[in-house]
C-alpha cells in the first residue's frame, strides 16, 4: 500500500496581522513604549478593607489587552513628590512638537500611525522651518519613531506615506524585521509567557511577504545579536520544513497521475489543502528559477573577451592622405 504524504494545511493568510486602530485619545506621548507601563500589581497600591465581593473596589483597575496603546504613558514621580494614593504617577506630557504634528497631519500622527517616507524630516523642516526648531523637530521625530505604536505599524508591513498621507514606497525588509524584533522584546518583557512562537510566525510572514527569498532575506537582516539570529534561524528552519513537505507532496502527485480531487480522496486529505500545497510548490519552483536566472545575468561571463580600444596614433604620425589639403 502506498504511504500517504504528510498533510499540508493552507494558512488563512500569509500577511502579517495589522494592528488594531486606536482612538484619538490614545495619541499621547508616542515616545514611551508600552513596556514601560507599570503593572497592575505595582507596589504602593493599597487594598480597601471589607471590599470582598464588591465591584470596582479602591485600588483596582481593569486590565488592558496586550498591545493596546494606553491613554497616557506614565513616568516615575519627580524626587520629593509622593506618588498618588492609587499607586499611579502623573502621565507624561506629550512633546509639543508631536501635538502640533498631530494637528497638522492627523492622517500620519493621529489615531492610526503610518510608516513615514524616508526624508520626511527634511520635508517637515522645509515646510515648517519658521515654526519648529531643527533640534526640537529632530527630537520629536526620534521619539515618534521609537514608540511602540509606530514600530507596530512598521512591523505590520504597511507602506511608507508622504505628508499628504499617500503610500509612496514599501518599507525595506530589514526595517520590518528589526521592528518585529523590537516589538517582541517589549511584549516579552511584560509577560512570563513564552512568545517565541508568535515571533517565529511573524518573521515567517515577513519573509514570505518580502519576495526576496529566504537566503537573500537572511543576508539582509542577520545581525550580531545571538538571540535575534536564533529567532531568524528558527523561522528559516520552519519555512524549509514546510517547503520540503510541499515538494514531497508534489512529487507524489506527479508520480500518481491522478487529478487533485482523486489524489486528495486517495490519501484522505482535504482538497483545499492539496490544491494550496501544489500551487505553492509550483510557485516556489518558479520563484527559485527566476532568482537563479537573475543571479546568472548579474555575473559577467568570463569566457567573453571584450576587445580593447585601439591606441590613438602619435600626433606626428600623419600620412599624406590624412593631411588637410592646402
Amino acid at each position: 500500500m502506498t504511504e500517504a504524504p504528510d498533510h499540508t494545511t493552507a494558512p488563512t493568510s500569509d500577511a502579517p496581522a495589522a494592528t488594531a486602530p486606536v482612538t484619538p485619545a490614545e495619541r499621547v506621548d508616542a515616545s514611551a513604549p508600552a513596556a514601560d507601563m507599570p503593572s497592575a500589581d505595582a507596589p504602593g497600591r493599597k487594598r480597601s478593607r471589607g471590599g470582598r465581593g464588591r465591584r470596582g473596589g479602591k485600588g483596582e483597575r481593569p486590565a488592558t489587552a496586550e498591545g493596546d496603546a494606553p491613554a497616557a504613558q506614565t513616568a516615575p514621580p519627580p524626587a520629593g513628590k509622593p506618588a498618588r494614593k492609587n499607586g499611579t504617577s502623573a502621565p507624561r506630557k506629550v512633546h509639543p512638537v508631536l501635538e502640533r504634528l498631530f494637528e497638522l497631519y492627523p492622517q500620519l500622527f493621529g489615531a492610526r500611525f503610518r510608516p513615514l517616507k524616508l526624508g520626511i524630516y527634511q520635508e517637515l523642516l522645509a515646510a515648517h522651518g519658521d515654526e519648529f526648531k531643527a533640534e526640537d523637530l529632530k527630537l520629536a521625530m526620534g521619539l515618534h519613531a521609537r514608540s511602540t505604536r509606530y514600530l507596530e505599524c512598521v512591523a505590520a508591513g504597511h507602506p511608507r506615506h508622504d505628508l499628504q498621507g499617500r503610500p509612496v514606497e514599501p518599507v525595506a525588509p530589514e526595517h520590518i524585521h528589526h521592528a518585529i524584533l523590537e516589538v517582541f522584546r517589549r511584549r516579552q518583557g511584560r509577560t512570563q509567557d513564552d512568545l517565541s512562537g508568535q515571533l517565529r510566525d511573524r518573521i515567517i510572514a515577513a519573509i514570505e511577504a518580502s519576495g526576496v527569498g529566504r537566503e537573500a532575506y537572511a543576508e539582509r537582516v542577520r545581525a550580531r545579536d545571538d538571540a535575534s539570529n536564533a529567532a531568524l534561524d528558527d523561522a528559516l528552519a520552519e519555512l524549509a520544513r514546510q517547503a520540503a513537505k510541499r515538494e514531497a507532496l508534489m512529487r507524489a502527485f506527479e508520480a500518481n497521475g491522478k487529478t487533485e480531487a482523486e489524489f486528495a480522496e486517495m490519501y484522505g486529505m482535504d482538497l483545499k489543502d492539496v490544491a494550496y500545497a501544489l500551487a505553492r510548490a509550483r510557485r516556489d519552483k518558479a520563484d527559485d528559477e527566476k532568482r537563479a536566472a537573475e543571479a546568472a545575468l548579474a555575473v559577467p561571463d568570463p569566457e567573453i573577451d571584450v576587445p580593447e580600444a585601439p591606441e590613438a596614433p602619435p600626433a606626428d604620425d600623419v600620412t599624406e592622405d590624412t593631411k588637410p589639403q592646402g
